[in-house]
């Protein structure tokens, strides 16, 4: 975890909120202290924990608390997830933008783990995607990795895949993966997305350079067809992915096949935060 990311963007999250003048509701209170807890007010997968205690921590150095869940484990409706220690003006000053955090990645983690077990049993890892909210990519990436998915490219610059842009400027697939190939650092994974049986052909003819093949928005059967073809083809010599309007029922239908990982954006783009609500003792 890099430390001094988080702690600036927290930093940026608490000024939001506090802005020039600060916290207007909390101006009387002086040093007194207090003492509360975290509570579920439903089932959830916890996630944010580590933020949760840095907004308090860059209000009041001297803050502590005693987590009884830790980070993935899964937290019924009722139960106390920690219980804290700080100074008055800090929990009223920080609250919400910790439970912002809290409640936002939670309820990404939560609806993670059930995808996620949708494949348990089988070899398939389940991918999230470049698509997060601009600024909290870290976090909500954080947070289907805690959900117990794994991260594909954090950005542009640890990974290369080759979609359907890609192909119309650089003018076909072998074009483009010989190109990229000769410049990214030999350990840079290459991944090549192919929309149809001509594209599949095109990455054929040049496996020996590609990584990842993508199947994105084939229909169910094609897949299967597709599959077996380019395992015939390259053998487990390359791993193959799937995306494309991947929901829960689609995984379902997806967890038998031949392939390597199954990718979605809506383990982030379709969470809702979950309730968890801070209570004074």
């Amino acid at each position: 975890m890099n430390i001094i990311y988080v702690r600036e963007a927290i930093r940026s999250f608490l000024n939001e909120d506090l802005g020039v003048f600060g916290d207007l509701s909390s101006l009387p209170l002086k040093g007194e202290h207090v003492k509360g807890y975290l509570e579920a007010r439903e089932n959830l997968v916890l996630c944010g924990s580590p933020f949760f205690e840095e907004v308090f921590r860059i209000l009041d150095g001297e803050a502590s608390f005693s987590w009884r869940f830790s980070e993935g484990e899964e937290v019924r409706e009722g139960e106390k997830v920690c219980t804290f220690r700080m100074r008055a003006g800090a929990l009223l000053s920080g609250e919400r933008t910790a439970l912002n955090i809290i409640q936002k990645l939670s309820g990404i983690s939560t609806l993670t783990r059930r995808y996620v077990n949708l494949l348990r049993g089988t070899k398939i890892k389940l991918l999230d995607t470049r698509k997060t909210t601009p600024g909290l990519r870290y976090f909500e990436k954080y947070a289907t990795r805690v959900g117990g998915a794994f991260n594909h490219r954090l950005g542009l610059y640890d990974a290369v895949m080759v979609k359907d842009n890609h192909i119309k400027v650089y003018g076909s697939i072998a074009t483009a993966v010989k190109s990229i190939r000769g410049k990214v650092p030999v350990t840079s994974a290459v991944e090549v997305e192919v929309e149809n049986w001509k594209q599949l052909e095109d990455v054929i003819s040049v496996a020996a350079d590609v990584d990842i093949v993508m199947f994105d928005n084939w229909k169910l059967g094609e897949i299967e067809k597709a599959v077996k073809y380019l395992r015939e083809k390259c053998g487990k010599g390359i791993m193959i992915e799937v995306s494309g309007r991947v929901d829960e029922e689609r995984v379902k239908l997806l967890r038998n096949m031949d392939i390597d990982f199954i990718s979605t954006s809506r383990t982030i783009t379709e969470a809702r935060w979950v309730d968890i609500g801070v209570e004074v003792e």
